[in-house]
């Protein structure tokens, strides 16, 4: 959001073949943030990570295609942007690998989890 892209990287999902099904514009708490990626609690970049998200607006989407979860880790390119290939949406808008411009869940089931995080929470809705 922070960047102003959220308009192109839009039209290159939706280029892409994915159905919009849901899409909210929201900001993250810290502690919403800390229980999101409560997975990774463990790693270096948890603490930045948890700042950034909480840092402004967001838009978390529930889309739908077919072999959605492995086409979207295809258009969104690598975690790292330095190593997502040309033309991804991370090799082209990311600044970093904390700050890498999208998310992508890496499951069927992480999707579930992560789409229930965002949308079925009553305070939220």
């Amino acid at each position: 959001m922070e960047s102003g892209y959220l308009g192109e990287m839009l039209t290159k999902i939706q280029k892409a073949g994915f159905e919009i099904k849901e899409m909210k514009l929201m900001r993250l708490s810290e502690e919403d943030a800390k229980s999101f990626y409560e997975v990774h609690t463990d790693k270096p970049f948890y603490t930045n990570l948890v700042k950034f998200m909480s840092s402004g607006p967001i838009v978390p989407m529930i889309l739908e295609k077919e072999n959605a979860v492995e086409d979207f880790r295809e258009l969104i390119g690598a975690t790292n942007p330095a190593d997502a290939k040309e033309g991804t949406i991370r090799n082209i808008y990311a600044t970093n690998i904390e700050r890498n411009a999208i998310h992508g869940s890496d499951s069927d089931e992480n999707a579930a989890i992560e789409g229930a995080f965002f949308f079925e929470k009553s305070e939220w809705n």
